[in-house]
């Protein structure tokens, strides 16, 4: 697996290509991909951050495993290609966004690239997974190699909103350094959880209200 990152990226992570884990998870992945339906395509294993460089994150999105039928994951968390049919989750989360900004949706495309060239890094906790078969590369070194990215962002980057829905994402957001970031938790958008608690959660409002605090645009979310 060649690591084709954004430059800004490459430099902010540029110790964790050395490590161990991540020789092991670039066979494994790359193995995978030679054997197996893999999703997404490998030209966009690492589009989220080729749509959003390092400098430019105003808000993090926070995902767990890509899309696992086909023609759905597109490098993006939540996200899926134009013309393809949304999914309940992101279904949810533009039934929550129309309602919390009091606006109906003009683009109702699930490709939310839209989003990502405007500073939201739409993370997936798993950049890959075989077809057919969700989770089945987490526990392969993906989930350090993220933790490395949130931790990265934390660290180096002031006034970031992090938006964690439901538990493995709370549970990964969980060394955000609060004093510094906004971070909004609710349950999680998809149809099992979605009203205990997401709906009517205004994370798309809480969003653009900080990052206004601080001095910045808000994102333009419809």
């Amino acid at each position: 697996m060649e690591v084709r990152l954004e430059h800004s990226w490459k430099e902010a992570l540029k110790e964790e290509f050395d490590k161990p884990y991540f020789a092991t998870l670039a066979s494994f992945v790359k193995d995978e991909y030679q054997s197996q339906s893999v999703y997404p395509p490998p030209a966009h294993i690492f589009r989220a951050f080729e749509l959003t460089p390092f400098d430019a994150v105003q808000v993090v999105i926070l995902g767990q495993d890509p899309y696992h039928g086909k023609g759905q994951a597109n490098g993006l968390s939540f996200a899926v290609n134009e013309g393809v049919a949304l999914p309940p989750s992101l279904q949810n989360i533009f039934k929550e966004l129309e309602s919390d900004l009091g606006v109906p949706l003009q683009n109702r495309s699930g490709d939310l690239s839209r989003w990502a060239t405007q500073g939201v890094l739409l993370l997936n906790a798993t950049l890959t997974v075989r077809a057919s078969s969700a989770g089945s590369h987490q526990n392969k070194g993906w989930e350090a190699f993220t933790d490395s990215v949130i931790r990265a962002l934390s660290e180096k980057r002031e006034g970031l909103v992090f938006i964690l829905w439901g538990n493995y994402a709370r549970q990964k957001g969980a060394h955000i350094d609060r004093t510094k970031h906004c971070v909004i938790q609710s349950p999680h958008p998809s149809p099992f959880s979605a009203y205990s608690g997401f709906f009517g959660s205004k994370p798309f409002s809480k969003t653009n209200e900080y990052l206004v605090s601080q001095g910045k645009k808000g994102i333009e979310w419809v």
